[in-house]
Order: structure tokens, then sequence, then C-alpha cells
């Protein structure tokens, strides 16, 4: 059976869907890591390496090495022994990855799912949802 051709450059649909998705999983740690840094730092007043190991439940070594990566990427300033700063971008990020989180558990609830299935998912879908589909949910949600 005969292929069909694409015109060369043009990506087929399913090409795009997985560049998207290599795109957004590159994003998820930091967002996960920014999102943690925010509310430790809210909660107890400061982030440190074995809190974050401890609530993300990786090793010392990890968070070290990821932090490492934040830092280039200019989200964190962190001196060793001391806490994790979020800078002006990994607040934003911060704060972008919070209400997303928080708008993914409030329409998963909004269908009727439980909070504790609810807080789960939205762990993944919150890194993946476009924004189109992230607004379509808060515009399903009642006004909060």
């Amino acid at each position: 059976m005969p292929r069909s051709k694409k015109p060369a450059g043009s990506p087929l649909p399913q090409a795009e869907n997985f560049r998207r998705l290599r795109r957004d999983h590159a994003g998820e740690i930091a967002q996960d890591y920014a999102e943690a840094i925010a509310d430790l730092a809210a909660a107890v007043g400061e982030a440190r390496v074995v809190d974050l190991a401890r609530r993300l439940g990786v090793t010392h070594v990890t968070v070290n090495r990821t932090l490492a990566r934040l830092k280039r990427a200019g989200y964190v300033n962190t001196k060793p022994y001391r806490a994790i700063f979020l800078t002006d971008a990994g607040q934003k990020l911060a704060a972008e990855s919070k209400l997303r989180h928080e708008t993914v558990v409030a329409f998963l609830q909004s269908l009727g799912v439980s909070k504790k299935v609810a807080l789960m998912d939205a762990e993944g879908i919150e890194h993946h949802v476009s924004p189109e589909t992230l607004a379509a949910f808060e515009r399903r949600l009642p006004q909060r």
C-alpha cells in the first residue's frame, strides 16, 4: 500500500505533538521545584536541600544537581549550606505553576473526582494542559 507523501518541511501532526510533549517534560521539573521551594518558604520560612529531597521523594544529590540546572536557568540562587531562594523569574514560575495546579485540581473536583485523586492526577495534567484548555477549565469552574 503506497504511503501518502507530505511536503518536505511540514511535520506530521503526531510529530508536532511529540515535540510539544518533550518541551513540556523539560519544564516539568523546574515547575515542580519552583512550586515546592515557594511552598516551603511560605510554610517554614526557607527551603533547604533536605526539605526539598523529602518533599519530592528524591535524594539530596538529585536536588543539588537539579538546583544547579535551575541556577543556570536563572530560577534560583543558592549558597552552600544555606537556604534556597527563588529569583524573580523563579517566583513567577512558581506562581504560574501553583495557579495551573489549583485550576486543574478544582476542575477535576468539579467533575466529581475526589480531592485525593484530583491532587494526584493534577500532578501530571498541570504540566501538559495547553493554555487554551486551561482557560476552558477556568470558564467552567464556579467563580473562585
